[in-house]
């Protein structure tokens, strides 16, 4: 089974984030880039799965030469191959699905897994857009999965619970948080990525659908108040909630 993984490379969230002088972009001095967390239980799913049932791993990243390193810590990792599909030029979801789409085709992966969302623009909707694309079925949010044979068994988050779906491959799988454990890359890892080669191709053309019209951080959060120190002041704090606050 050919098996494929796609992530991005994203900023570190513990990055101070400063918004670029186009006021439509991040300023990316300084900033430290890492694998996106979310891809990490991706990474570790894809490389269960081929421990499990065999077969071939590729990690697949739509960007610039800076999402080498990304591609290449997944290396390290134990995924056996990495493609940069290269674009200097920033992409919409859709961009970036189309490119990603075209890649799994030819690359004849079966069992595709991402990340749920990427941490810098938090979209959550890659994975479904490429599994629309390549006429996938998809299962989202997924905390535990099952496969036997053609047959997919995952457990996936949904509002104030779990549920359990049954599919078939070819699928899309986008991992949650609690999916398993990620490994750590050990020294002999380390060393046999920096010898592998990251296949670089064009990224499949597309045109923007979404344009970034304005970034801004968003306002600083008021200072508390106290309004008292006894039951005198609960008539007041009740006005606050409803024509202030709005929340009651």
């Amino acid at each position: 089974m050919k098996i494929a993984v796609c992530v991005s490379h994203v900023p570190d969230t513990a990055t101070k984030i400063v918004i670029g002088s186009d006021n439509k972009s991040i300023d990316p001095s300084g900033v430290t880039y890492i694998v996106n967390p979310y891809d990490e239980f991706a990474i570790e799913e894809a490389l269960k799965t081929k421990e499990k049932l065999g077969g071939e791993t590729v990690v697949i990243s739509v960007g610039k030469d800076a999402n080498k390193e990304t591609l290449r810590k997944a290396l390290a990792m134990g995924i056996d191959n990495a493609v940069l599909l290269k674009d200097d030029n920033d992409r919409d979801s859709i961009g970036i699905a189309k490119a990603l789409a075209e890649e799994i085709k030819n690359q004849a992966a079966e069992l595709v897994f991402f990340g749920k969302q990427s941490v810098d623009y938090d979209n959550s909707i890659i994975g479904q857009l490429t599994a629309e694309l390549l006429g996938y079925n998809c299962v989202s949010v997924v905390v535990d999965l099952k496969i036997d044979g053609n047959k997919i068994t995952a457990e996936r988050e949904i509002e104030g619970g779990r549920e359990v779906v049954e599919t078939s491959l070819p699928a899309i799988i986008t991992a949650q948080k609690g999916l398993n454990e990620p490994r750590y890359a050990s020294l002999k890892g380390i060393m046999a990525s920096k010898k592998k080669v990251i296949e670089e191709k064009a990224a499949a053309a597309s045109d923007k659908v979404v344009e970034v019209l304005r970034m801004k951080k968003p306002p600083m959060k008021q200072p508390g108040r106290i309004l008292g120190t006894d039951k005198t002041a609960v008539a007041e704090l009740v006005r606050l909630l409803k024509e202030e606050a709005k929340v009651i």
